[in-house]
């Protein structure tokens, strides 16, 4: 069934999300398409941050536009693929020709599934020397992904991102796919579309990324998403260059919003601040967040305070995700503030009331000031620019703060056989050592059948009328112990060290 038309529809440029495991090529696909290089310029060689782009592929005579998210590979950034999928219309699910199928390939199929988009299947890395393109096909029919001539009807591509082999194919199987989606919109409506990414530009204010999925946005309207609104003053494409409007499809950046837009948010344009604020006020009376009173956590439990500062809202998210899954059962991470930005006095006054609190700083850095105000309250500050690296840092913390258990260990056993003098709280006994060794110095446990009915200290020994250090097991001796409690013959008196586990 085709979809429906009205006088001012056209046909939309389709929106394609890249998915993948890392290191299956998704960055360097791109960087192909766009004949630019952003892999150099990410931590660690992979991709952390969501973008989009446009190309222009010439099909059937016409210069035809494409529009590209890249989504970050690593686990840790699976929201910020979803909110990648929420946008798009098309998926290109990349797979290398050397590894196959792997772990993210198949999580990043459930996203595309759940969001139900319309599927290709790029076979990267065919140029390397260990590629086996029917090796990966018959695996991806393993894991419910079919291909066209595999008993599905999911295209497929052999690629090489490195020398462009096979990428005119995959750019017009991506416009083929796409007609026969029908995509329409209509230009003349106010722009409505997908908030991709937020950050804090320190210049300009809070900036974010937008997808249009309909309409025309225009210099002079008004953006709400949420409850965070801009004016649409600060208006660039993708490349960054000032433009006065901009239609379906498009990616755009909007700065000056009066707080952070929700990344994976609507938003929707208006005519004039008046709507604007009306809706923002319509969205705060209808989403009234219950905020738990205390932040609780089982007794015996260590919480590790956490501050994070990241670049942008994806990335946050993001580290969320990894605290929740480095917890142990004994400790717990307790998030104060999650925010965008960099590290400033602010964060360091609120972790200097607790001296347990540690700062994350995941692509962002600390403000000067803020570091000369460090130098006086010492608080942790950890800056990271590789996902994996600030793992590392949490799991050795989380075991290090994990409490340890009190654990008697038994040294020595010794059976009271008589009682002689007592002296307000020191008494002398005589008894056998039945177990390990008896110390001068040394804490006692007293135990009447089998029960501690208190603690004491041996304050001296004495064997055969001669003090000494200590008594092994078998001997008979005389000992002075000082404690609260009366001791009686038949009693144990159980020396013990503790140690911590």
């Amino acid at each position: 069934m085709k979809n429906a038309t009205t006088p001012t529809s056209i046909e939309r440029p389709p929106v394609v999300v890249v998915m993948g495991h890392i290191d299956h090529g998704k960055s360097t696909l791109l960087d192909f398409i766009r004949k630019s290089n952003s892999t150099a310029g990410e931590a660690g060689g992979i991709t952390q941050h969501l973008s989009a782009y446009e190309v222009i592929q010439k099909h059937e005579g016409k210069d035809k536009k494409i529009t590209f998210l890249d989504t970050p590979g690593h686990e840790a950034f699976t929201k910020m693929r979803e909110r990648g999928a929420i946008a798009a219309d098309i998926a290109i699910l990349v797979v290398s020709a050397e590894d196959s199928v792997k772990a993210q390939t198949v999580e990043a199929w459930q996203t595309i599934s759940e969001s139900k988009l319309s599927l290709i299947v790029a076979i990267n890395k065919i140029d390397k020397p260990g590629a086996n393109i029917e090796k990966v096909k018959i695996d991806l029919a393993e894991k419910g992904i079919y291909l066209e001539g595999y008993g599905g009807d999911v295209p497929v591509v052999p690629i090489s991102a490195k020398t462009g082999d096979g990428i005119p194919e995959l750019l017009d199987t991506i416009l083929l796919v796409a007609e026969v989606k029908e995509l329409r919109a209509d230009p003349t409506l106010p722009g409505v579309g997908v908030i991709i990414e937020s950050h804090l530009d320190r210049k300009r204010g809070i900036s974010s990324t937008l997808i249009i999925k309909n309409g025309t946005v225009t210099r002079g309207s008004f953006i709400v998403a949420d409850k965070a609104s801009a004016p649409v003053r600060i208006f660039e494409d993708y490349t960054g260059k000032s433009i006065d409007s901009a239609t379906v499809s498009s990616p755009i950046a909007i700065a000056g919003f009066s707080e952070l837009p929700p990344a994976g948010s609507v938003f929707a344009t208006f005519a004039t601040k008046k709507e604007a604020d009306a809706c923002v006020q319509n969205f705060c009376a209808n989403n009234q967040k219950i905020v738990p009173d205390a932040y609780s956590v089982p007794v015996g439990t260590v919480t590790i305070p956490i501050i994070i500062k990241t670049d942008v809202q994806g990335a946050s998210e993001a580290v969320v995700k990894e605290l929740k899954k480095l917890e142990l059962e004994e400790v717990k991470f307790k998030i104060l503030d999650s925010t965008v930005g960099s590290i400033g006095e602010n964060d360091i006054r609120l972790a200097g009331s607790d001296p347990t609190t540690i700062i994350l700083g995941f692509n962002t850095k600390l403000d000067p000031r803020a570091r000369d105000l460090n130098e006086k309250t010492g608080v942790t500050i950890k800056l990271f620019d590789v996902i994996y690296h600030m793992n590392d840092f949490l799991k050795e913390e989380a075991e290090k703060r994990k409490p340890r258990k009190e654990v008697l260990s038994v040294t020595g056993r010794l059976k009271i056989i008589k009682c002689f003098s007592k002296t307000k709280e020191k008494q002398v006994v005589g008894g056998k050592v039945t177990e390990g060794k008896i110390v001068d110095g040394g804490t006692v446990r007293i135990l009447r059948r089998d029960f501690e009915i208190g603690k004491g200290n041996i304050v001296g020994i004495e064997q055969g009328r001669a003090k000494v250090k200590e008594v092994i097991e078998g001997v008979e001796c005389g000992i002075l112990i000082e404690s609260k409690v009366e001791i009686s013959a038949g009693d144990i008196l159980e020396t013990f060290v503790t140690i911590y586990e």
